[in-house]
């Protein structure tokens, strides 16, 4: 780290692991060479309220905010912070609210006064939230009026926490007195910018904590060299600002370039395609599990226009070749792939349209560098499922935790806990996470090929695999099956699957256990959560061993 700070509260550059726990850096791109003292919050809203301040900015199903409106909100803001709640640069500040312009000015807000930004799910419970705040020893928090009631339970519990400023009513009260203008504090680019609150195993929240240059990295990285962004771009999608995919898709990225971004409160692939028709975005960014979701409405006529489109996004779970397709026979869009971790702040390989490999996620995005290690840490040979180690200008940094952050950073690489190969052209293929992968008579089972291969039979809308315990096999592959509307659970249903599958990938990976459910269980942002199926008890219908 730099010897300059900006921050008065060191707690954050205090409580990172130390240096030698840290990833190699690379920096391999002249565009990543910041300057020492750098604000990232200046760099992406001031720069464009300054060239374009009438440009339109933020676009919501009743309002459009300009840059310099933006920008105004945000000073307004950032004035509250300091000159009502004493913010000192440095200070922790906890953002709760749903995908909303508020939410964004409030960001930009604690960016420009010094602060490090915690944006938080709204849907977190207090318990969660107890968790974060002791943890990174928060001492203020901005949060929409209706999502108080978890927070004030979490307060009782949270005595770092000594400002609470609700939004909808009081926030805008003490901003409208407020000067409109503000001056950044000038902050170093190697200053943490925002703490990215991840759960482990445990359970426990991990804080991933960024710099300022992180945030323009991840801009200057897979966003100006895969998506390749313009002005007149207008961006929308369905993830939360506080996962680090959706800050990146729905703030950072379209703000590097002064374009707009269309912000929807609840985005579920029913509400995205009816916005899609509406407002017209050009890129969006989705999961796999939604493009599925809207792929079928499309085919069955219950949307009548997408052509605004231009790039789609996928990130988040596993994208099969199967819904790739789907995707693409629905639209003519490709499908951008892409794996990223909170660890690392966003994307690290994908492709862009020309480059695609159906079945891969494709190479490391310029400025970063990945291989697939082996048991022994040694390089694997291609076609060798291995772990998958990368480096770049972004890197993980866990906020006071030495031992998680020796299990995720080994001599230098970033060691995500993806389980993938190298094919021969050198594209990347996804396997599973490694906790995930299904070892069966001896037999490294990906339930993300298994779960390709179910998504072919007409029968089969949705579907997770995971590995059951099995006295005989170890594990055996466990298909949990929704079924499209006219189909209905049988046993003559299960041994189809079942040899369905067998048809398409090699006999031995085919699921030898089958339950049909109503629904998945999923996280907030759409993802399957395997761990949640993996503890499920049904009545599973059992094919032939």
């Amino acid at each position: 780290m730099t010897g300059y700070t900006g921050h008065k509260d060191q707690f954050v550059r205090d409580h990172l692991p130390p240096r030698e726990l840290w990833p190699e850096m690379v920096f391999s791109l002249p565009e990543l060479l910041y300057p020492p003292k750098l604000n990232c919050a200046a760099e992406l809203l001031d720069r464009t309220a300054a060239s374009s301040p009438d440009e339109v900015c933020l676009i919501t199903p009743t309002a459009k905010l300009t840059y310099r409106q933006l920008q105004r909100m945000a000073n307004q803001f950032a004035n509250v912070l300091v000159h009502d709640l004493g913010l000192l640069p440095g200070n922790r500040v906890l953002l709760r609210g749903p995908n909303h312009p508020v939410l964004v000015a409030a960001w930009f807000a604690v960016l420009k006064a010094g602060g490090v930004v915690v944006t938080t799910n709204p849907l977190l419970r207090a318990k969660e939230l107890s968790e974060i705040i002791q943890k990174a020893n928060i001492t203020h928090a901005l949060c929409d009026g209706r999502f108080s009631d978890e927070l004030e339970k979490a307060r009782s519990s949270s005595p770092s926490l000594k400002f609470v400023v609700y939004w909808g009513g009081d926030l805008e009260a003490l901003a409208a007195s407020k000067p409109e203008e503000f001056s950044p504090v000038e902050t170093a680019s190697d200053d943490p910018a925002l703490i990215a609150f991840t759960s482990g195993t445990t359970g426990k929240p991990k804080g991933c904590v960024h710099f300022h240059r992180d945030v323009l990295a991840i801009c200057d990285t897979f966003a100006k060299h895969i998506l390749r962004p313009r002005r007149q771009d207008v961006f929308m999608g369905s993830p939360h600002i506080g996962f680090t995919y959706g800050l990146g898709g729905l703030v950072l990225f379209p703000m590097r370039v002064g374009a707009k971004t269309v912000l929807l409160e609840r985005a579920t692939p029913e509400i995205l395609v009816e916005a899609i028709q509406e407002f017209r975005p050009t890129i969006l960014f989705s999961s796999p599990t939604a493009y599925l979701a809207m792929s079928a409405m499309l085919a069955e006529g219950r949307v009548a226009d997408l052509t605004s489109l231009r790039r789609c996004v996928s990130a988040g779970e596993a994208l099969t070749a199967t819904v790739r397709k789907k995707w693409l026979d629905a639209t003519g869009i490709v499908l951008i792939d892409g794996i990223g971790s909170t660890e690392m702040l966003h994307i690290f390989i994908s492709h862009t349209e020309e480059e695609v490999k159906p079945g891969a996620i494709g190479k490391p995005v310029p400025g970063y560098v990945a291989t697939v290690l082996d048991e022994e840490g040694r390089p694997a040979p291609k076609g060798e499922v291995g772990r998958l180690a990368v480096k770049g200008p972004t890197g993980c940094r866990y906020l006071d935790d030495n031992q998680r952050q020796r299990e995720y950073v080994q001599n230098g690489w970033n060691i995500t806990g993806d389980a993938v190969l190298v094919d021969e052209d050198g594209y990347f293929v996804y396997q599973a996470r490694f906790d995930d992968l299904i070892v069966s008579a001896g037999y490294n089972i990906s339930p993300i090929e298994v779960e390709e291969a179910l998504l072919a039979h007409p029968a089969v809308a949705e579907c997770g695999v995971v590995g059951a315990p099995d006295p005989d096999r170890g594990q055996i592959v466990k298909a949990f099956v929704v079924l499209r509307p006219g189909y209905s659970p049988s046993a003559e249903l299960v041994s189809e699957l079942q040899n369905f599958v067998k048809g398409v990938i090699a006999p031995y990976k085919y699921p030898r256990a089958i339950e049909f459910c109503e629904h998945l269980p999923k996280t907030p942002t759409g993802k399957l959560q395997r761990s949640a199926l993996r503890q499920w008890r049904g009545a599973p219908e059992r094919g032939e061993s």
